[in-house]
């Protein structure tokens, strides 16, 4: 049985099953699907990039962004129609980030374990070193 929450998109309360937002918003989220994709349906019109798509349909661009991301509107068939990679705005088509960032990414990540894998053999190898101490007789008896 749902639970009762607050909208993330007008914060009323309602009663939340599969969807993050309520009744109200979602029938407005599809009238807006439904104008984009009549739009990008014209055959003249599948050529448009996502700041086209907004000017002509008036939707707001996070939410055809979302569409994309949901796979509600298909990138093949339409070759310009993508969002902004989240870390360098390049055009991409899925995910989050684009195939540029994603190597420099793993490079930062395979780079931060090999520092943290010499860490960890430093302080095993530290921890078999044994310590001596030497006395000096200062009176020399």
């Amino acid at each position: 049985m749902g639970e009762l929450a607050n909208c993330v998109r007008c914060d009323t309360v309602y009663v939340k099953t599969t969807r993050d937002i309520c009744t109200d918003c979602f029938q407005k989220e599809e009238q807006a699907f439904q104008k984009v994709y009549a739009f990008l349906r014209v055959r003249k019109n599948r050529q448009a990039t996502l700041s086209e798509i907004v000017d002509a349909t008036e939707v707001k661009e996070v939410l055809i962004t979302k569409f994309i991301k949901e796979r509600r509107l298909q990138v093949k068939n339409f070759p310009n129609l993508g969002y902004p990679c989240e870390n360098c705005n390049t055009t991409i088509t899925s995910g989050k980030f684009c195939d540029n960032c994603l190597d420099k990414l793993k490079e930062e990540i395979s780079a931060f374990e090999q520092i943290e894998e010499r860490k960890l053999i430093n302080e095993q190898s530290e921890g078999k070193k044994v310590d001596t101490y030497y006395a000096i007789d200062k009176h020399g008896k």
